[in-house]
């Protein structure tokens, strides 16, 4: 499948569900979406489209949490990446790590770096931190301090 076709059926595919939509470069693609379509996304980029999945990187901007998907699509030499953004005081979105694997382990170091939940994760648990870390202490959040 070409770039273009595979663009073609990322759009096709989300409709009016894509917030934004952004081409800077022949082989980046930045998409937006509601943190509700996350799973959907992933379904059509890593089960229909078989896009590799590389990593996902969570932000704290100053009023909202931003969560990005990365996926790469390697014959088509094509990288998307899926945005969304979740409530910075309460940022909660769906899990992708039944649908893709790979996702699990980095679901869990922005569930305890950055306090981000993912709903239907099967096994949120510290993974960097030590097990006693305190509640509500979020190491890469702007406001986090040292006791």
């Amino acid at each position: 499948m070409s770039r273009d076709e595979i663009i073609d059926r990322i759009r096709s595919s989300l409709g009016e569900r894509l917030l934004n939509f952004r081409r800077p470069k022949e082989n980046r693609l930045y998409l937006e979406i509601e943190s509700t379509v996350i799973p959907e996304s992933a379904r059509l980029l890593y089960d229909e489209l078989q896009a590799r999945f590389q990593t996902a990187s969570g932000v704290d901007a100053p009023r909202e949490m931003e969560i990005l998907y990365h996926w790469c699509f390697d014959a088509a030499q094509l990288i998307v990446t899926i945005c969304t953004h979740v409530d910075r005081d309460q940022p909660e979105l769906p899990s992708i790590a039944g649908i893709c694997p790979a996702a699990e382990w980095i679901e869990r170091e922005m569930w305890e770096l950055l306090g981000i939940s993912f709903t239907g994760h099967p096994d949120l648990r510290h993974l960097l931190l030590q097990d006693d870390w305190p509640d509500g202490k979020y190491p890469l959040r702007r406001d986090y301090t040292k006791e």
